[in-house]
């Protein structure tokens, strides 16, 4: 080897070792906005403590109020309804197992909290997704957004929650809601988008209004592409509320937690068995409501109610002439 090329090599090993990017205290600034908000805003925090805890308690008594094989039936009826007979018979025997590990009371906890979290992201992703595929500034900006909340590693979100809200059920919801938000803003975005131009086109053609066009056109053709959104975020609604045990949220995921804190390979593993038979009902159902045929059902029920309600009125003035003229 040449001197040469020792004494280049020497300089750039020097410069490696003496020129740096300068400090950024990313981690400063984001600890001096959590606790401006902390010391600001902590009313506001307080009221969605509040309201949030108080809607899973009483979504948490409602599915805990009848007994296990009560709530069995109604899993098998919902499954029944929704994907047919052998779905149901799937569901008695998955929650059925569920009850034989003594595991059906977390079950419904971790239930209610993630049905409540997926309802609460799906009223914001769809609204969003709506927003970002009619107006492309909005699309520019929900993007980035959605990349970094999509890309964010699981536990980081439970460390901001923690200060705003202490630990329990709400720091895990508000975590749950954030990690699911964004597959339901992008498929909502992605389905509306991938409507047929000439039939949004035609539409306005014949002087549609706005309105009618994304209600009557655009959701009902986006519609398995949204349900596909509503889907994905429910799944990882789950997979976050079992994260959330870390901070204190009932069910599963304290189940889990407290398992391995305690290396009880047994308890972690019977509970780890109850989040995948959830995962599994709760995925073939919410894969469900993307196929028309079972809105076609829920539609003939309505129907058929309505029907029978109009019957009612109708028939209730007759009955009271009779009941007059009789009694005259």
């Amino acid at each position: 080897m040449s001197d040469g090329t020792a004494l280049a090599q020497d300089g750039v090993a020097l410069l490696a070792d003496t020129w740096h990017v300068p400090r950024i205290h990313v981690g400063d600034w984001f600890d001096t906005i959590v606790t401006w908000l902390t010391n600001n805003v902590g009313p506001l925090f307080d009221f969605i403590s509040t309201v949030v805890s108080g809607a899973v308690d009483w979504l948490t008594d409602v599915l805990t109020y009848l007994p296990p094989w009560g709530m069995i039936i109604i899993f098998a009826v919902l499954a029944l309804w929704i994907r047919g007979w052998k779905a149901a018979v799937v569901s008695v025997i998955g929650f059925g197992i569920i009850d034989g590990m003594l595991e059906f009371e977390a079950t419904m906890q971790t239930l209610a909290q993630v049905l409540f979290a997926a309802v609460i992201a799906v009223v914001l992703a769809v609204p969003l997704g709506i927003w970002a595929a009619r107006n492309a500034a909005v699309s520019r900006i929900v993007r980035p957004v959605m990349d970094f909340l999509q890309t964010l590693p699981v536990f980081v979100y439970l460390i901001p929650v923690i200060f705003f809200f202490s630990i329990g059920t709400v720091p895990g919801i508000v975590a749950t809601v954030a990690f699911s938000l964004p597959p339901g803003v992008r498929l909502t975005e992605l389905g509306i988008r991938q409507v047929d131009p000439e039939m949004v086109e035609a539409g306005e053609a014949f002087g549609t209004s706005p309105w009618r066009i994304l209600t009557g056109i655009q959701l009902p053709l986006a519609l398995p592409s949204i349900m596909a959104g509503v889907n994905q975020v429910i799944m990882l609604a789950l997979s976050m509320q079992v994260v959330a045990g870390m901070v204190g949220a009932p069910g599963l995921g304290t189940e889990v937690f407290g398992a391995v804190t305690r290396l009880q390979l047994g308890a972690g593993f019977e509970a780890g068995i109850a989040v995948v038979i959830l995962a599994i009902y709760l995925d073939r159902l919410s894969a469900a409501f993307g196929n028309r045929s079972v809105f076609s059902r829920m539609g003939a029920v309505f129907r058929i109610l309505r029907r029978s309600r109009t019957a009612d009125d109708e028939q209730t003035p007759a009955d009271t002439d009779r009941t007059t003229v009789t009694a005259g």
